[in-house]
């Protein structure tokens, strides 16, 4: 059952690009490793060109399926482009090079290095350099002794932040909370609830705050494989002091989790779309045309495979 369809896939592309700049707005998130999986594609995949309206993503893939590279191309003269380096399971280099009009722009360009200390317990330290020499950021990722993330101390010359991120199980429920020198950043609250098609459902009620006072919250819905079924948002009323929702989102699959019709409703405005979808080895390959109607926009994706020798069957003596 696939589990990252299409709105996982396109929420990946915005994803990579956020965390390319995150560390330099002063909210990061710890190492992430970007799989195949990410990108909704399957199989021995060693790159991927995807088209879209506002330009070229192409992503560059190792036979372990860990991504390489990532080239955002605006036009033919302006593009960015990403590099990813291992060792072994671990992320220790990540390189962000910026080109306008085919020039390499090193005052915009900068480099992450990671070192990784496991004692006494798991602790990852970037840096982050210009490569015009420049310090710009440095920050230790802190986990506790289950391997969970609980400290990110930044470093920079405007001096220290310290997020803590606290955990909490209460009668089912776990809570994860993101303090940002003791002021509340955002709380994301998981649990499960039988659906009206009596299964189990599990539910992430997200909030997210702006100087410890409540602004935004999301609650997703996820069956049992993972696939998002719906998603309400909501807005603080000031006045009543309470969230309200703004956005009801129905999201419908095909039974091989494939994202086929999105119903929004915002108020009395009720927006449907629905996705057909074009494979490169017929249902069983990965898609490379989605054709969203009644819009009639479409994203295409060439893929490029690794040549992997086929096992010969045991010789008869």
């Amino acid at each position: 059952m696939v589990k990252n369809y299409t709105t996982s896939f396109l929420h990946s592309l915005m994803t990579i690009t956020t965390l390319l700049g995150v560390v330099l707005v002063g909210y990061s998130q710890q190492p992430r490793i970007f799989t195949i999986a990410d990108f909704d594609l399957k199989g021995p995949v060693k790159s991927c060109l995807v088209i879209t309206s506002y330009g070229k993503e192409a992503y560059d893939f190792d036979m372990e399926g860990k991504l390489t590279k990532s080239v955002t191309r605006y036009s033919d003269t302006d593009y960015d482009v990403t590099y990813y380096k291992y060792k072994g399971e671990e992320l220790v280099e990540k390189r962000f090079e910026n080109y306008r009009n085919n020039i390499f722009e090193s005052s915009t360009s900068y480099a992450n290095f990671y070192e990784i200390d496991t004692i006494p317990v798991r602790k990852v330290t970037e840096k982050i350099i210009s490569y015009d020499k420049e310090f710009l950021d440095r920050y230790e990722y802190i986990y506790n002794a289950d391997n969970i993330l609980v400290k990110i101390i930044r470093t920079n010359n405007d001096g220290n932040d310290e997020t803590l991120i606290e955990y909490a199980d209460y009668k089912g429920e776990q809570t994860q909370t993101n303090s940002l020198n003791g002021t509340v950043l955002k709380s994301v609250r998981k649990s499960t609830r039988i659906g009206k098609d009596k299964k189990k459902q599990k539910v992430v009620l997200t909030k997210n705050f702006l100087e410890g006072e409540p602004q935004s919250a999301t609650e997703a819905i996820y069956d049992l494989e993972g696939k998002l079924i719906a998603e309400t948002k909501f807005k603080q009323d000031p006045k009543k002091q309470q969230f309200v929702p703004v956005e009801k989102i129905i999201y419908e699959h095909d039974e091989k989790g494939m994202l086929v019709k999105c119903t929004s409703k915002k108020g009395k405005v009720v927006d449907v779309k629905e996705y057909i979808y074009q494979y490169d080895n017929g249902e069983e390959g990965n898609w490379i045309k989605e054709i969203i109607t009644p819009q009639n926009s479409y994203t295409s994706r060439k893929i490029e495979y690794y040549k992997v020798a086929e096992e010969q069957p045991p010789v008869k003596e």
